[in-house]
């Protein structure tokens, strides 16, 4: 082949390549436009690199050359004894003069070659649609991963590829996905499990302190007053109600439960009739009438909580006791799985007041079980709309919940907790914890401000890459770090249909024109709006087509979609608020 281009200048990891004028190479194969890889060959190995500008400004006149490109040196090819083997990095510089040429499809076929079964096929490379683009499962999960786009640029899609690849590939690791807007429940048919707040059992006792105190208060700050009554009485309550539980089994002469020695964090069960009864009792011994009032709320705020069919998911049973705890991690989190090894949790239905709380406690008894297990059965945890949960403001959200994810970020990979992120802000998430993530899936960013963020996120020396992120298609993604051969851009492969998440595959902005909304129309919408509030069956709703008793006692309750079980013609628009 004859060359097109030749060194004319080194420095560091970057190059600058002259194009001949006269090269032979036919016009179409030239084309030597930014995002291209080209080989620069040594007499030892083929130098790969990218070319990331192309210039034809002050070029001498007495020149040979039409233009000059920058490139990035990223690897090189070694001639191995039994085939030709690609490292990253330079070891041998390129020298002024060295030929180069654009690179050909054997040589992004040994870039690209996966290196052993842990790889996944994710799409093909931008420049050569026949050159599969593997991922490496490994250093993807062990190491973290994010997936970041604006809205509309295929990033639920690319996450549903990912999780059903992985899935393919590692049919034993579980998987937690966060669902914030209810997308994904059909994109992974019968091997997940769908938990929403009509099938999900999350007793309140597992909540720690900071946790229920956010629930008990709407998620305002606590009253200080109250909080030490609270901080005072659930140790209490714990140590009551574990004495009872000896008594009943051994015979055992009561004990003093102040002596039991939990505290107001230690996952072990209580009553709530035992809490009430504890503050009751403490403002009986009372006479100051302003004193008793702090306690009077503060029964009233538990009672009201209590009562709220929005929380029955965390105090059904609430008086009734049971150390359960086995039993929910186990569901939760699929051990065994039995062919579902995968949950999909469904925050839509959810309070608001409460959604970071419940997040918060799932992250933390996620890592925690892996830490106690030292472990032995290792969990990826997929947290969609990251940003929402771990703020880079630290006035912003939820503490606790932002602890929480930081330490699978930051520990987590000792104990087989893996961490993938999905978010369209990057700028607004915790920097410390994006730093963690050492597999970026970077699809179409506009914002400066999250362009700025991934320039200081991205050490490889490919970071100029970074300047094709604002014209990106729909479905391209620019691969950066640990889980992929070298920095590239290459695009999704198609998904089947029915892994499509709900957003894209059945929602429509443009109203059905033979919908005829009446009356009856509005009235479904209002027993469904209605019902969330309500603790009696709602006739149209779709989770209650089959008979009520037997939907609300089993633990596979059908996913809480809109799209079940109504005409999708005629409801159409109740697709379009629960997005």
């Amino acid at each position: 082949m004859t060359s097109f281009g030749r060194v004319i200048s080194v420095r560091g990891s970057l190059a600058r390549v002259g194009l001949l004028a006269e090269s032979r190479m036919p016009v179409s194969e030239v084309r030597a436009t930014v995002g291209r890889f080209v080989s620069i060959r040594s007499s030892s190995s083929v130098i790969v690199a990218m070319i990331t500008e192309v210039s034809c400004e002050n070029l001498s006149s007495s020149d040979n050359y039409i233009a000059a490109a920058s490139v990035d040196l990223l690897g090189e090819i070694l001639n191995a004894a039994d085939k030709p083997k690609f490292q990253r990095g330079v070891t041998n510089y390129p020298t002024i003069g060295d030929a180069v040429d654009l690179i050909t499809s054997q040589e992004l076929r040994t870039i690209y070659a996966p290196t052993g079964s842990d790889q996944i096929n994710v799409g093909f490379l931008q420049q050569d649609r026949s050159v599969v683009a593997y991922v490496d499962i490994e250093e993807m999960l062990s190491k973290h991963f994010a997936v970041l786009g604006s809205t509309g640029v295929g990033k639920s899609t690319g996450v549903s590829l990912l999780l059903n690849e992985i899935l393919k590939a590692r049919p034993n690791l579980r998987i937690f996905l966060l669902d914030v807007h209810n997308e994904y429940g059909r994109c992974f048919g019968d091997r997940a499990l769908v938990l929403n707040p009509r099938n999900l059992k999350l007793p309140f006792w597992l909540f720690n302190f900071e946790e229920i105190v956010d629930v008990l208060f709407g998620g305002r700050a606590g009253v200080p007053e109250e909080l030490d009554v609270l901080a005072e009485v659930i140790p209490i309550a714990k140590g009551v109600y574990t004495q009872y539980q000896n008594a009943d089994r051994i015979g055992l002469k009561r004990i003093d439960p102040k002596q039991v020695g939990f505290t107001v964090d230690t996952p072990v069960p209580y009553r709530l009739v035992d809490l009430i009864s504890l503050i009751d009792e403490r403002m009986g011994k009372l006479e100051n009438r302003s004193s008793r009032i702090i306690y009077h709320k503060l029964i009233s705020r538990i009672e009201a909580v209590r009562n709220d069919p929005r929380y029955a998911f965390m105090f059904d049973n609430a008086n009734v006791g049971g150390d359960t705890m086995a039993e929910v991690i186990s569901h939760l989190f699929r051990l065994p799985a039995n062919g579902k090894p995968m949950t999909v949790m469904q925050l839509a239905g959810f309070p608001a007041e409460v959604i970071d709380s419940v997040v918060s406690v799932l992250c933390r008894m996620a890592f925690d079980f892996g830490l106690w297990s030292d472990g032995v059965s290792p969990m990826l945890f997929v947290c969609e709309e990251a940003h929402r949960y771990a703020s880079a403001d630290r006035n912003v959200g939820f503490g606790p919940t932002r602890k929480a994810v930081s330490r699978i970020a930051k520990e987590g990979r000792k104990y087989g907790v893996y961490l993938g992120l999905i978010t369209q802000r990057p700028a607004e998430l915790d920097a410390t914890i994006i730093s963690q993530c050492n597999t970026l899936f970077t699809m179409r960013l506009a914002n400066e401000r999250d362009q700025a963020l991934l320039r200081a996120a991205v050490s490889d020396a490919a970071a100029n890459l970074l300047s094709f992120v604002p014209s990106l298609g729909t479905r391209e993604v620019l691969a950066f770090g640990e889980g992929v051969a070298l920095p590239t851009r290459l695009r999704f492969k198609e998904v089947p249909p029915h892994q499509l998440p709900r957003g894209e595959a059945t929602i429509s902005s443009v109203p059905s024109v033979t919908s005829g909304h009446d009356m009856h129309f509005v009235g479904a919408v209002l027993e469904r709006w209605r019902g969330a509030t309500s603790q009696r069956d709602v006739p149209n709703d779709p989770v209650f087509s089959a008979p009520p008793a037997k939907s609300m006692s089993s633990l596979e309750a059908p996913m809480l979609q809109p799209s079940m079980g109504l005409d999708p013609d005629r409801f159409s628009l109740l697709k379009k608020p629960l997005r």
